[in-house]
């Protein structure tokens, strides 16, 4: 609802396509959005220090709207209808995509089945665009509603609108709501339960979607429909097959089959599942961890600095889900040293340079998860010891518009 008391003018910059304008409008504040894993108190507040004039806001600001701006010069939507594949159900609104680390076996006259090759991505896995056109979908939408949150501008919110409704409503392109041949191995199968990791930052739609609510390409009868299909997802994720056997990952995959649960039951409003889920979560993290706050699962893999931070993080999304029903995971702790901030502080002294990564990571390191973790930890343990630390890694990563601007 908006507060008609609180009127604010201020300077936005906005780009385009030759220039940045520097143009005066008149904005109403609102009351904090009701996003589901983007802090609405920050976004607020981060309103306000734009207002104010923060040096460090209105940069990140300047970033997001080139951004924003590009998007709607390109004007180019997404689909599942534009793979060229055509998936075993004969089905183009099937999501499709084949293991990322699985090849041709040299053994075999036609490489079949393939074989797994862990942390090394086999380039044809991009053949199929389903993968990354659905991240292209949650990149524009978020970068377009934040665009029109802080600027009130309606056209980022009639493209982010449009992103989502070929992806997700309209009869024509949109995806049915499963995962039913996601990572599937050539010769082995047609699709896995793993595929499914596939769609964990889904997340960033639903904020968009709430970000643009009621604007006047998004109406309220859309918002009903996008909820529609992701409890139909949810309902797909815990009944089908390949679901049930992504629920009974241990590592990594099992932390973001529970992140998605509850996003997706939040939003579609199914708090029983909500609950549900997040005890389930408890569990994982107690098998997951070891007493010191390694992570045996992750350290195990070739590129195991990715995959520590990957999990660590999805505990943190995990967490701030739980907000939503009035539960705290920030200390959650079943056994002795098993807890989100054991898990962080045993990464410490690496990032520190106290230590040296003894454990296997056939790729450069980087930290973007990393930063989000650390920005994340210095407001909810109250330390700005890992708000310093997260600057002193990668300063350009720390200042990044959408780190900038949603935390």
């Amino acid at each position: 609802m908006v507060n008609p008391k609180i009127i604010v003018s201020f300077l936005f910059i906005f780009s385009s396509v030759s220039s940045l304008q520097a143009q005066k409008n008149t904005v109403i504040v609102s009351d904090f959005p009701k996003t589901v894993v983007i802090d609405g108190h920050v976004l607020q507040n981060n309103q306000e220090l734009i207002v104010a004039n923060d040096t460090d806001k209105v940069t990140a600001l300047k970033a997001l709207l080139k951004k924003a701006d590009k998007l709607l010069d390109e004007a180019k939507t997404f689909s599942v209808m534009d793979k060229k594949q055509v998936p075993p159900s004969g089905d183009k609104h099937d999501y499709m995509s084949t293991g990322p680390y699985w090849w041709p076996d040299p053994s075999k006259p036609d490489g079949l089945p393939y074989i797994k090759k862990d942390g090394q991505r086999n380039p044809t896995y991009y053949d199929i665009s389903d993968s990354e056109e659905i991240d292209k979908v949650e990149d524009g939408a978020l970068t377009l509603a934040l665009a029109y949150y802080f600027t009130k501008e309606n056209k980022y919110a009639k493209f982010a609108s449009k992103l989502i409704k070929t992806w997700f409503l309209d009869s024509e392109t949109r995806q049915n709501p499963n995962l039913n041949f996601g990572q599937g191995i050539p010769g082995l199968n047609t699709g896995r339960g793993t595929g499914l990791i596939e769609t964990r930052d889904v997340f960033r739609v639903i904020d968009a979607a709430i970000l643009i609510k009621e604007t006047p390409k998004w109406s309220k009868e859309d918002h009903i429909a996008l909820k529609k299909w992701f409890s139909d997802y949810l309902t797909w994720m815990l009944e089908s097959s390949n679901g049930k056997d992504e629920a009974k990952s241990k590592n990594n995959h099992g932390t973001f089959y529970s992140e998605q649960i509850i996003a997706f039951s939040l939003f579609s409003d199914r708090p029983e599942v909500t609950l549900n889920e997040i005890e389930v979560f408890k569990n994982r993290m107690e098998s997951q961890l070891k007493p010191d706050g390694s992570q045996p699962f992750e350290l195990l893999r070739t590129k195991s600095w990715g995959y520590v931070n990957m999990n660590l993080y999805g505990y943190f999304l995990i967490a701030k889900l739980a907000e939503n029903s009035n539960i705290s995971l920030w200390n959650q702790q079943i056994s002795e040293g098993k807890n989100m901030k054991n898990a962080l502080d045993w990464i410490v002294p690496y990032l520190k340079n106290e230590k040296k990564w003894e454990y296997e990571q056939i790729q450069k390191i980087s930290y973007g998860e990393t930063i989000k973790i650390l920005k994340l930890a210095a407001k909810k343990y109250s330390n700005p010891e890992y708000e310093n630390l997260a600057k002193s890694i990668d300063l350009k990563i720390y200042n990044s518009d959408i780190i900038q601007l949603t935390n």
